[in-house]
């Protein structure tokens, strides 16, 4: 591996590599992420059909399932392949941050009551098959119309359509692809948090970087925020399950040599590949949707809490990001525009504001970032930059990237009350079980400004705003 500059490091192309891998990330950052040997991933993700320019790595990155979480890569799309282990098991899994007009003075005497409100009305924890029944039919109608599907169901605000990812629904998805036992799993999850890393935080603007960028997001000091973190459930999880081995058996007969059989994937042309995009883009609909009926419970939690009307707290959408996907995007390429597979594996689109992508208010400025830390210290906003589309593909880095296994996190917990010591910082969470409070507490991840901070250096995401957590609701 060589260094390029203080943010980038190289892994040359050797045996099959047909790209360099690209990682991005302090000396500091390095030696964690060399820990778990994850570059080994970079360099496998490398070797696969039809790449284009580099096998990247954010600065978040540790070990994945086939490709490393913090990876992206492009594919071209008439020669190039499309593998499940480039999007992940959580498909779309993401965060929304919805801003209210309220201080943290004025919410604070209400947080226990809010998060009990919170945790009894947004089902959470494994299983969780508590959420809006649906039907077959109905189903893929949440396939195919995502957040739309809520919205029109009067689940949420019309207007938040236009500060989601893809506007919630992206194009594509088809029902038919998507097995009946993905389906039945499917069924009673809208509206659900899952478990593991995914949470509701109650946070406050703690600190602007970027006044300009701010008052175009509506961000101010001492503002409540909330943050959803959470993805497709069951549904996407197995929809992933089901196309992993079919992917595998593709690879084989297209002549697809792997380093890993964790890469299975197929040629994007393959009626293989176009199956799975298709049964992808229904799990990416699903959880477009999921977040988008959360919101909806959170705004009647606050309005319920606090006893105000809706206009007086607020809360509305400032943004919505994915981090688990495989899109087809235009970019510039050498001096050519081309049409490439982007997979974001645990890594977040970070677009300038010239894409027409971006929504129109936020032009001037860029695609807002999202970049949830852990639970005991803080988040941010970023925006995406220019530098970031010529080096990237308009990707940067998704959270935190763990610094210990779940395992290796419980056992460094020992007998500890996590929160308990949470509560002393004047941080309150609420959890389905102790496990996963141990599982996610502050040492399992890295410092996200630490983090952040690599990815501002390295020039492909600008700070706007640091959060700081009040409370959280965990699976």
């Amino acid at each position: 591996m060589t260094q390029k500059t203080e943010y980038l490091w190289e892994i040359p192309p050797t045996g099959k590599m047909r790209v360099p891998g690209r990682l991005y990330a302090t000396r500091r950052l390095l030696d964690r992420i060399l820990a778990d040997n994850a570059p080994t991933q970079v360099a496998n993700v490398a070797t696969l059909p039809g790449i284009v320019s580099a096998s990247l790595a954010m600065p978040d990155m540790h070990w994945g399932y086939g490709f490393p979480i913090g990876g992206v890569a492009a594919f071209d799309i008439d020669q190039g392949v499309v593998s499940p282990g480039g999007v992940g098991y959580d498909i779309n899994c993401g965060v929304r941050l919805m801003a209210s007009e309220l201080t943290e003075d004025a919410v604070k005497p209400h947080i226990q009551d809010l998060v009990n409100r919170m945790f009894a009305q947004i089902p959470c924890g494994v299983g969780a098959g508590r959420g809006i029944k649906l039907s077959a039919a109905e189903l893929a109608d949440v396939a195919t119309s995502g957040a739309r599907w809520a919205v029109a169901r009067d689940l949420g605000d019309a207007g938040d359509l236009t500060f989601i990812e893809e506007n919630g629904c992206i194009p594509g998805a088809d029902p038919d692809q998507v097995s009946k036992h993905a389906t039945q799993r499917g069924t009673d999850q809208i509206g659900t948090l899952g478990s593991g890393n995914h949470f509701l935080e109650i946070g406050c603007v703690e600190r602007i970087y970027d006044p300009t960028a701010a008052a175009v997001l509506g961000l101010f000091p001492g503002q409540v925020t909330v943050i959803i973190h959470c993805g497709s459930r069951g549904y996407g999880h197995q929809i992933c399950d089901d196309y992993l081995p079919r992917m595998d058996r593709a690879a084989r007969a297209y002549g697809i040599e792997l380093p890993d059989r964790q890469l299975a994937c197929a040629p994007l042309t393959s009626s293989e590949g176009q199956a799975y995009l298709g049964a992808m883009r229904c799990a990416v609909n699903y959880s477009f949707a999921n977040r988008q009926v959360i919101a909806h419970q959170l705004r009647q939690v606050f309005a319920a809490t606090l006893n105000l009307q809706a206009d007086r707290i607020g809360l509305r959408t400032v943004y919505e990001v994915a981090h688990n996907i495989a899109k087809i995007e235009t970019h510039q390429v050498d001096g050519v525009e081309r049409r490439l597979c982007v997979h974001r594996k645990g890594a977040t689109r970070a677009f300038a504001g010239q894409r027409d992508e971006v929504p129109p208010p936020y032009r001037a400025i860029g695609q807002p970032v999202l970049i949830p830390g852990d639970m005991g210290r803080y988040s941010y906003v970023l925006t995406g930059t220019a530098h970031a589309l010529q080096e990237t593909f308009g990707s940067t880095c998704h959270g935190a990237g763990r610094a210990l296994s779940r395992r290796g996190a419980i056992k460094a917990a020992g007998k500890r009350n996590i929160v308990a010591e949470l509560a002393k910082q004047g941080i309150l969470v609420k959890s389905a079980g102790r496990r996963t409070v141990q599982e996610e507490m502050s040492e399992a991840y890295k410092d996200v400004t630490d983090v952040v901070d690599a990815c501002e250096q390295a020039g492909i995401s600008t700070k706007v705003a640091r959060l700081r957590p009040l409370a959280c609701v965990k699976g």
